[in-house]
């Protein structure tokens, strides 16, 4: 496995986030938990108990809040995306910028090609877009301070891109598994220069963000993935710990707590969603077996890169047919020796879980750190969990919810509907004891936050939403699909 380590040590100067700021996906260290003091809303509408909104285009990403400041981003057009600057008090704009997609894949109808959320502190802004790579702008102004471009990654499934950069000292965090080029990367956050970064080939498509474990033996930067819970040395990227515990692949994020990491998985072995997504479109042929002509058709016009076919028909075609079948799909889109959540060669029989992994240990830590982990069936695939005074809530499409004691994943109470039974893709937050639920209907529920299910309001904001809200300067900051409020 190759490294760019980081061996000169570096003096800089830390930009100050204050505690009320919300800089990146799902706020402090994206476990969507505010610690302020400041009241919150119950009842809210479109129109009620809005401070300011403005309208924007297409957009699933997050609004961040820094130093008064608002940053999400936005499609400004069909070809162009927009970043865009917005002072938190009032609303008004204070910068935008905008850059040519240029010549993107196809994506699910679901998803938005303004899909990712930027990370920000007082001094920059942090954007990350596929064909753009990673840029550090000026917050004041919104100029170019640093600009680093990556590959570009890509994905035979039409999820698209949805990574974003997560901030930890000097440090820009961005870990991008894709079909390709996976990797986690840590920039210097002052010139975009790549500290280290950490080949992640031994992965497949994963869309969890990076996490800080604080741990006795210090900071451990915690990233989850296809079969593995990684825990990395943030100074050079030297991988410290793994657990051998996870699925085939993971969207959630994970939430760290005094030195503990929980996570909530759902996810299906890599052989039946190929056959499912694939051979079973309206473009395969239904004979459960996958073959490039129907890898092709499936993706469109755009050619499969020979790349993508040299690093997996090319190792699980046992029997060189030409197509694959059985457990041949596990092992072409599996690496070898991490067949986690494989439908074949399955060593984890559960496809649903939460579970605890305390930090701090070295090496394999399957058997030694992982605290609990209980089978479950109402766990949601893209949803985060949320962890706070000291209980675990999911929420799954649908509406549902379950919330488990963390102290050893007992359920405490679930599953049950909250009252909105629409699809779930925003994580629930949480501030001033009340916690918030957005949902793809435009519907947000408020819960009080306690040890028994108790629905404060369903309020109806009248558009979609699929980022998560920002809580920050004793407000709730919404991006729906076509504007950005603040209410409180």
């Amino acid at each position: 496995m190759t490294r760019m380590a980081f061996i000169a040590s570096v003096i800089t100067v830390i930009a100050p986030v204050s505690a009320e700021d919300w800089p990146q996906f799902r706020g402090p260290n994206c476990s969507g938990v505010s610690e302020t003091d400041s009241p919150l809303p119950v009842h809210f509408s479109a129109t009620e108990h809005v401070k300011w909104s403005v309208k924007l285009g297409d957009g699933i990403g997050c609004p961040v809040v820094a130093a008064g400041r608002v940053f999400t981003s936005a499609m400004i057009d069909d070809k162009t995306v927009g970043l865009f600057a917005f002072d938190a008090a009032s609303g008004q704009q204070l910068w935008m910028r905008s850059w040519p997609i240029g010549d993107v894949d196809e994506i699910h109808l679901t998803n938005s090609h303004a899909g990712t959320t930027p990370a920000a502190d007082s001094e920059r802004v942090y954007f990350y877009f596929s064909t753009l790579g990673m840029v550090g702008l000026d917050a004041k102004t919104g100029a170019d301070v640093w600009r680093k471009e990556l590959p570009v990654p890509y994905f035979v499934f039409k999820w698209g891109a949805g990574m974003s950069p997560v901030l930890y000292k000097d440090l820009v965090l961005f870990c991008q598994d894709d079909d390709l080029h996976p990797a986690l990367y840590a920039f210097d956050k002052h010139t975009g220069e790549i500290r280290w970064q950490d080949d992640r080939n031994d992965m497949a498509v994963n869309y969890s963000h990076p996490v800080i474990c604080e741990t006795a033996s210090g900071d451990e930067i915690v990233v989850a993935g296809t079969g593995m819970l990684i825990g990395y040395e943030p100074s050079t990227g030297k991988r410290l710990w793994q657990a051998k515990t996870l699925l085939r692949n993971i969207k959630t994020t994970p939430v760290s707590r005094d030195g503990i990491v929980y996570v909530s998985l759902q996810s299906k072995g890599i052989a039946s969603q190929w056959l499912a997504s694939i051979d079973q479109a309206e473009t395969g042929n239904s004979d459960h077996k996958v073959s490039k002509d129907e890898v092709q058709k499936f993706f469109g016009k755009r050619p499969v890169p020979e790349a993508f076919y040299k690093k997996t028909f090319e190792r699980g075609d046992l029997n060189k047919d030409g197509v694959l079948e059985g457990r041949e799909l596990d092992i072409a889109f599996l690496p070898p020796g991490n067949a986690a959540g494989a439908a074949f060669d399955a060593v984890i029989a559960e496809d649903e879980f939460v579970l605890a992994v305390k930090g701090g240990g070295r090496g394999d830590v399957t058997q030694t750190h992982v605290l609990w982990k209980h089978s479950t069936k109402h766990t949601d695939h893209i949803v985060s969990p949320l962890v706070v005074n000291d209980r675990m809530l999911l929420i799954k499409a649908g509406g549902i919810a379950t919330c488990f004691e963390v102290g050893e994943g007992k359920p405490l109470f679930g599953p049950v509907r909250i009252e909105n039974a629409g699809d779930y893709f925003a994580s629930p937050v949480s501030g001033d004891n009340k916690i918030y639920i957005a949902s793809e209907n435009g519907k947000i529920v408020v819960l009080k936050n306690a040890p028994e299910l108790e629905v404060l309001a369903v309020n109806d904001m009248g558009d979609s939403i699929l980022g998560t809200p920002a809580i920050a300067d004793g407000a709730l900051f919404v991006r729906t699909r076509k504007s950005l409020l603040r209410i409180q």
